[in-house]
């Protein structure tokens, strides 16, 4: 399994009790969704290692974690590194959602522009992500926020929006 074939669930961020427990960072919008979750994949030195554990508990975005069948001190060495799931457990998106990956590769058609480009990535700042887009030579910067995406249209693999007035402009500009 390779990162390109996962998405990024979270961390295992620090111990927890004495008998190899550790605390998860689940990095997604409903955790609760995890609470039957036996196994991920964990980023060692590039690597994706699948581990199996038991969930004892979710508090939040933070999940304390029992591994099977390794040690207290290898189930501490996991502590700082990344997991993964496959995509394939990625739950299905409708309408106006969706997963960041899924729409890199997307046309985006501008209501007063038309054509502005290709998704190249998304940005993710603090504030807001941002769609990274190409025309040509020239990146797009929009941002990702319910008011400008009027419509996914994943048949036809590109967005609608209604970027804010005069944005698009400034980067046309020659």
């Amino acid at each position: 399994m390779t990162k390109e074939e996962c998405y990024h669930l979270g961390k295992i961020t620090k111990p927890f009790g004495i008998k190899g427990q550790v605390i998860m960072f689940l990095d997604v919008d409903c955790p609760e969704d995890y609470a039957e979750l036996d196994s991920a994949f964990v980023e060692i030195k590039g690597n994706l290692v699948p581990y199996f554990f038991h969930l004892d508990s979710i508090t939040g975005n933070k999940a304390v974690a029992a591994f099977e069948e390794i040690s207290q001190e290898e189930a501490l060495s996991l502590v700082g590194h990344d997991l993964y799931l496959p995509l394939d457990l990625l739950p299905k998106l409708t309408g106006n959602q969706f997963y960041f990956h899924e729409v890199v590769g997307f046309r985006v058609i501008d209501e007063e522009h038309g054509d502005i480009g290709i998704i190249k990535s998304i940005i993710e700042y603090p504030a807001q992500p941002l769609f990274q887009i190409m025309k040509d030579d020239t990146e797009i910067l929009i941002p990702v926020i319910d008011p400008v995406i009027k419509k996914v249209d994943r048949e036809e693999k590109c967005i609608h929006i209604v970027a804010p007035n005069g944005l698009i402009d400034l980067y046309l500009q020659s």
